[in-house]
């Protein structure tokens, strides 16, 4: 049996967004039943839900929201929530992009347990009755098969190296989540550093909150596990199937997957979930604007 939860109190965490290079502030709040996870951009007056329909720009990181109102780099904090098993939160933010700080979760999950979790009631997981598939160029691909828990396998290939080809299984708990997952940052390549600054992305990317990828290195200090990467994938694609906007059962098989292909999943479960005529209401249009704080 899966339960319900949120915070017990409110909690600050301020930093700068990895892509945008700027300083944002979030009030993590607590949020009732059946609220879900949902972004408030407070400096535009905008709510957006965390689900796989609000998903819309997969450029090096997920983004939810239409353009002047988005919220992007969502996957880390949203992630966090998945292991930790908050399912109801209200992320109020001050700009365009949530903070990346040290480029894990780690630190989201030590901002849950500042807060304190209060379990709110039980909840049904999505199960599927038979193998659901979707597919990309380059051999992509991500399977969720039925499972009587959340098991991932991960694989990544890549010609660097540094990374080459890393495989993972993993069952996940919160235990396994904060212990074996949530402390893999993101990575880049230090080779591409100078595209992506020309195109908006990395401004905010610093030896503290990523891992540079030399030619045949890493670039700024020690790998936190030998396979470091491929368990940052997984980090990702928690966090991007947090947006099916309730909790997963099964097996999910990944082959070279990454943001867009974890959302196309996550919108394929939203479609099961609504053919199966399983309730997927909100209180979306009784959103509360957050008490100045």
């Amino acid at each position: 049996m899966k339960f319900l939860s949120t915070l017990a109190r409110s909690v600050r965490v301020s930093g700068v967004g990895l892509h945008s290079g700027r300083r944002s502030e979030v009030v993590l709040a607590p949020a009732g039943p059946n609220h879900g996870i949902v972004f408030y951009r407070s400096d535009k007056d905008v709510f957006i839900p965390a689900l796989a329909e609000n998903a819309g720009h997969f450029d090096h990181a997920t983004t939810l929201g239409e353009r002047g109102g988005e919220v992007g780099t969502v996957e880390h904090l949203l992630s966090a929530a998945t292991g930790a098993g908050v399912s109801n939160l209200l992320v109020e933010v001050d700009g365009p992009e949530l903070p990346i700080l040290d480029g894990s979760s780690t630190p989201w999950l030590e901002a849950f347990r500042q807060a304190g979790l209060v379990r709110q009631g039980p909840v049904a997981a999505f199960t599927p009755a038979r193998p659901i598939v979707v597919t990309g160029a380059g051999g992509k691909r991500i399977e969720l098969k039925p499972a009587r828990e959340l098991r991932v396998s991960y694989s990544i290939d890549f010609p660097n190296p540094v990374i080459g080809r890393q495989t993972l299984s993993l069952v996940i708990s919160p235990e396994n989540y904060a212990r074996h997952v949530a402390p893999a940052r993101t990575f880049g390549f230090l080779a591409e550093y100078e595209t992506l600054k020309a195109h908006g992305l990395a401004r905010g990317a610093t030896a503290e909150n990523c891992i540079v990828v030399g030619d045949d290195r890493v670039e700024n200090g020690d790998l936190r596990f030998p396979d470091e990467f491929v368990r940052h994938k997984i980090l990702d694609l928690l966090g991007d199937l947090a947006l099916v906007g309730v909790p997963i059962t099964g097996h999910i098989v990944a082959t070279r997957g990454g943001h867009a292909l974890h959302a196309a999943l996550a919108r394929r479960l939203r479609e099961e979930l609504a053919a199966s005529g399983a309730s997927m209401e909100s209180e979306a249009l009784s959103y509360a604007r957050p008490q100045t704080r």
